[in-house]
């Protein structure tokens, strides 16, 4: 992580994540490149409305504000604009108050590249190619997917993760899809006392129960959550898994394969982290999900 970064939580997001791109997107899609941009230059004093990780991102930034003294986390931009075009977004931000204060625009190049230079410990897009590279550098990333019916906003902030293959690695899940359940089951049974290896979210789950300490529990306003589709017998591995990473999960949710929509709903996740699409697509009906296009899952078949 850069020397400048300290201890922080360090947040990369895409513009077209944090500010709805969607109309001057289809002037691209429909007239190129130069239509785009005399767009954006027109309206760069017309801020831009919030996207589907504003919310979130409000959230982060306020941490710093609840926690007084210096800042603890750190949220970049990442575009594919030019500075050029890209001057409504900067504006946008000072228009919402957002303390992003550091950026890099690409000029139509994927930014994910960036994402290991300034130590990230998550990064966030609409762009599932950017995100796929991202996780082959090492950094947790997901593809943002928005819900399609938006509940009330709570003041805490709340992530929920799936295990296999997002906290942990694919290794239970290989069995899972090789094998059929019944192996699954019997294997985790006999590897119960093994922990899992770690997943790509396992660092940046580390990095925010490091905020998290800087809070009483009793007054913490970051709440985590285990939503995954095991069950009993296959609890236990997760457990002390958990136990062996010295991680602390504020919540478990062990679900035996149900939807898992309805209870992401009930939870309030400001976002959901899943490897299957099948679960993404449950989970957005209620709240914003992430797709980690990570593991057994996500491979041609």
């Amino acid at each position: 992580m850069p020397k400048g970064f300290g201890n922080k939580l360090v947040i990369a997001i895409s513009s077209r994540a944090l500010f709805n791109l969607d109309e001057s997107h289809q002037v691209f899609e429909k007239e190129g490149l130069a239509a785009y941009a005399d767009y954006q230059i027109e309206r760069e004093d017309e801020p831009l409305k919030p996207g589907d990780a504003f919310p979130m991102v409000q959230k982060l930034l306020h941490l710093n504000e609840s926690l007084g003294g210096d800042p603890r986390v750190e949220v970049i931009l990442l575009s594919r604009n030019s500075a050029d075009t890209g001057l409504r977004v900067f504006n946008s931000i000072e228009h919402y108050g957002l303390n992003i204060t550091r950026a890099a625009f690409c000029s139509g190049s994927s930014p994910y590249r960036y994402t290991s230079a300034f130590g990230c410990h998550l990064f966030l897009s609409t762009d599932g190619e950017d995100v796929r590279q991202a996780l082959n550098q090492g950094v947790a990333a997901a593809t943002l997917v928005a819900a399609k019916n938006k509940s009330e906003d709570e003041e805490e902030l709340r992530f929920a993760f799936d295990g296999d293959a997002v906290l942990f690695s694919d290794e239970a899940e290989q069995v899972f899809k090789s094998q059929g359940l019944s192996a699954f089951t019997e294997s985790e049974k006999a590897s119960a006392k093994t922990p899992l290896s770690g997943g790509p979210f396992k660092a940046f789950l580390s990095a925010l129960q490091g905020l998290q300490s800087e809070f009483t529990e009793s007054r913490c306003p970051i709440r985590t959550a285990l939503v995954t589709a095991r069950s009993a017998p296959a609890h236990e591995r997760v457990i002390r898994t958990l136990r062996a990473w010295n991680v602390r999960i504020d919540e478990s949710l062990f679900l035996g394969g149900l939807p898992k929509g309805e209870f992401l709903k009930a939870y309030g996740a400001d976002v959901f982290f899943d490897d299957q699409q099948q679960h993404i697509d449950s989970a957005s009906e209620h709240v914003a999900s992430g797709h980690v296009p990570h593991g057994v899952a996500n491979q041609a078949s």
